[in-house]
């Protein structure tokens, strides 16, 4: 019951996500995509680095958890906007066609993360028991505000994306009469309806290995967290290879095959995974983490940016993907540890349950990029008043 009630309030930052994601996504569409990524970066870096100030209950009592859980949202609802920014403003700057190539980078930011959790709570947890307890786990969250200076900085610097200034801008008038979200929800429903099912495949896999089998693996099969953190770093280290080399493919053979194939590994990677886990060898371990992380996930990740982006005109574009992307992120990402926790059951015994759960998930985004179009040929400058055009091959 405690790892549920942790994963719990690991899944609380989540459910805010859409409603950022919505009112960003439409501040996006209609004053640009730069001034609204400032906005976005400076309230969730904040919001992190006051989880790191916080008092603890015993100096403000039932507060704490409360206020703990009021950032947490603030936090999510930031997030929500922050990801369709970022990967649209990078996409929509890109030459035609490298937009698969350029845009996957951002999206490794996860990893990036991973790598340097992993550096920082290795010395964190050196510190004895009640100096981890008293200040040493602020410390992650207090070194996010060297990350937001820094960012910040390099925000300020940057170009608005060229295709807002040249295809937005002119029609601001006709998309505000409209309503951006509006429109997303009745003209685009059905692309929000994709984007939610191609996102099992992606979000699923990610946060049962990085969470749950962190939970799972030290507590139900005994594995020492440090072999588990070792190959998370290593499928983490790898994912930038990964990034770049199947967005390179989508760029030549289109979104839709790449991203089926890593739905398909994911899927058939299910099951194995467990047994490799069970295993408790290191390099079974390990290669079990790279063959669904940086095979199965890494091939949709890497082209998720354009494959989103590209399905929305430039006047929705941020609002539509923002919007789909956080709606599945509740669905597909923050419940998956909690849900795969109370399908373990006690000690972890209904495993197959776990497994089975990413296997429908797969299943879902397989159909999803059945019926999904092929996008990576479309014109990013075409607009809800203007028809989608599909370029000519080079």
């Amino acid at each position: 019951m405690a790892t549920i009630a942790a994963f719990g309030t690991f899944a609380v930052g989540f459910l805010a996500r859409p409603l950022g994601g919505l009112f960003f996504g439409r501040r996006g569409d209609l004053a640009g995509r730069k001034s609204t990524l400032l906005i976005t970066l400076t309230v969730m870096g904040l919001s992190t680095i006051l989880i790191g100030l916080l008092p603890g209950a015993a100096t403000i009592g039932v507060f704490a958890p409360l206020l703990l859980v009021l950032l947490r949202l603030v936090q999510g609802f930031a997030v929500g906007g922050e990801w369709g920014g970022s990967m649209i403003i990078v996409l929509e700057s890109a030459p035609p066609e490298r937009r698969g190539f350029f845009s996957a980078w951002p999206n490794t930011g996860d990893f990036s993360a991973q790598i340097l959790i992993t550096g920082v709570f290795a010395w964190v947890y050196t510190l004895p028991q009640d100096q981890l307890l008293s200040w040493g786990w602020r410390v992650p969250f207090l070194l996010s505000a060297v990350i937001l200076v820094v960012t910040f900085w390099m925000r300020r610097t940057l170009h608005e994306s060229p295709v807002f200034t040249d295809a937005v801008a002119p029609v601001r008038p006709a998309v505000k009469q409209r309503g951006t979200i509006r429109a997303t929800f009745v003209d685009d429903r059905r692309n929000l309806l994709l984007i939610i099912g191609l996102r099992f495949a992606e979000a699923l896999p990610y946060f049962l290995l990085t969470v749950f089998a962190l939970s799972y693996g030290s507590t139900a099969l005994g594995i020492d967290k440090s072999v588990l953190n070792t190959a998370i770093l290593i499928a983490s280290v790898l994912a930038f290879v990964a990034h770049g080399v199947f967005a390179t493919i989508s760029d030549r053979v289109g979104r839709r095959p790449v991203y089926f194939f890593g739905a398909a590994v994911v899927f058939v990677m299910a099951f194995p995974f467990f047994g490799m886990l069970q295993s408790g060898s290191f390099l079974l371990i390990t290669l079990g983490y790279v063959l669904v992380l940086n095979v199965g996930h890494n091939a949709i990740n890497a082209i998720q940016p354009a494959f989103f982006a590209e399905l929305f005109p430039a006047d929705r574009r941020y609002t539509g993907a923002a919007a789909g992307r956080e709606i599945a992120s509740i669905l597909a990402g923050g419940l998956t540890p909690f849900i795969a926790t109370a399908l373990a059951g006690p000690g972890g015994t209904r495993w197959p349950l776990v497994a089975g759960y990413v296997m429908v998930g797969a299943l879902i985004t397989m159909v999803s990029v059945w019926k999904a179009p092929e996008t990576f040929r479309r014109d990013l400058r075409a607009t809800s008043a203007t028809p989608v055009v599909e370029k000519a091959d080079a």
